[in-house]
């Protein structure tokens, strides 16, 4: 490899699939860029070698995804961000010293821009459904925004509360069979699972509750519009998908390891999301 050809990677297990290689092959292209970016497919065991020893590997940087992302937060010195979300999904090099950050709130958030600008404005109150990873990246995002109630929904109680203890009295658990109670009066909806994924059952909820002015998002990208955003749609809401949020939170990183700040345009859009009907 060229010593002057700069290179970062997404890591995974498994890693093959992820559309990251495309979205930042685009950005260097139109930015004229000497770099590469790769997808690795490394392990869980082989995982805290493989980023000890990033720049031997010809790395300056690299996404985390899964399963590695609480990996990658105790493996290196995380920023504050990474550090309240409780994970990871961003590395870079500096120096000799591996440091983190999370893009996903931001890639959140700025999904929700992209459709609305001030969306936070006039919400009285944001329903989050899940309580994994995703779901602290969304609640801190939103918390971050001001908003000063969020009922976090889940099939297990206690996951929920989990987020309420490690986020505040902003957090509001709520039981599974109690989200078309939450959602009355909801100008935000945000599921966070896997529901509705290719494969996967839909997301059971009925949307009547919401305000007539409400986002639904659904960090979901496979399909690209799932059962929940057709719903929101034939309602005349607002909607954001998961591949929104996926080209937001990769913004910083890009910027981080080769130090040109990208911009997410509808061209981009467009030639992942033909990426992914193909498949």
């Amino acid at each position: 490899m060229n010593d002057t050809r700069l290179a970062a990677c997404v890591i995974g297990y498994p890693a093959k699939h992820s559309r990251s290689p495309k979205l930042h092959g685009y950005w260097i292209a139109r930015y004229g860029l000497s770099a590469e970016y790769r997808a690795e497919d490394i392990p869980p065991e082989r995982f805290a070698a493989f980023v000890g020893d990033l720049a031997a590997h010809g790395y300056v940087g690299a996404n985390v995804t899964m399963p590695h992302k609480e990996a990658a937060l105790a493996l290196s010195t995380p920023d504050d961000r990474a550090r309240a979300i409780g994970a990871a999904n961003t590395l870079w090099l500096d120096g000799r010293r591996l440091r983190s950050t999370n893009t996903d709130a931001e890639g959140f958030v700025g999904s929700l821009d992209a459709v609305r600008q001030g969306w936070e404005a006039d919400i009285n109150h944001a329903v989050v459904v899940g309580a994994g990873g995703a779901a602290k990246a969304v609640v801190y995002g939103l918390l971050g925004r001001g908003l000063e109630r969020i009922f976090l929904v889940n099939r297990t109680f206690e996951r929920a509360v989990a987020l309420r203890q490690q986020f505040g009295a902003a957090i509001e658990p709520v039981r599974w069979d109690a989200l078309a109670e939450a959602l009355r009066g909801a100008g935000l909806l945000v599921n966070t699972t896997s529901l509705g994924m290719q494969g996967q059952p839909h997301l059971d909820v009925t949307l009547s509750g919401l305000t007539s002015d409400a986002l639904v998002s659904d960090i979901v990208y496979v399909p690209l519009k799932t059962r929940l955003l057709a719903e929101a749609e034939t309602r005349g809401l607002a909607t954001a998908n998961g591949l929104d949020m996926l080209l937001h939170q990769a913004v910083r990183g890009f910027e981080l390891w080769f130090g040109v700040r990208p911009e997410v345009t509808g061209e981009l859009y467009d030639l992942l999301a033909a990426d992914i009907r193909a498949a």
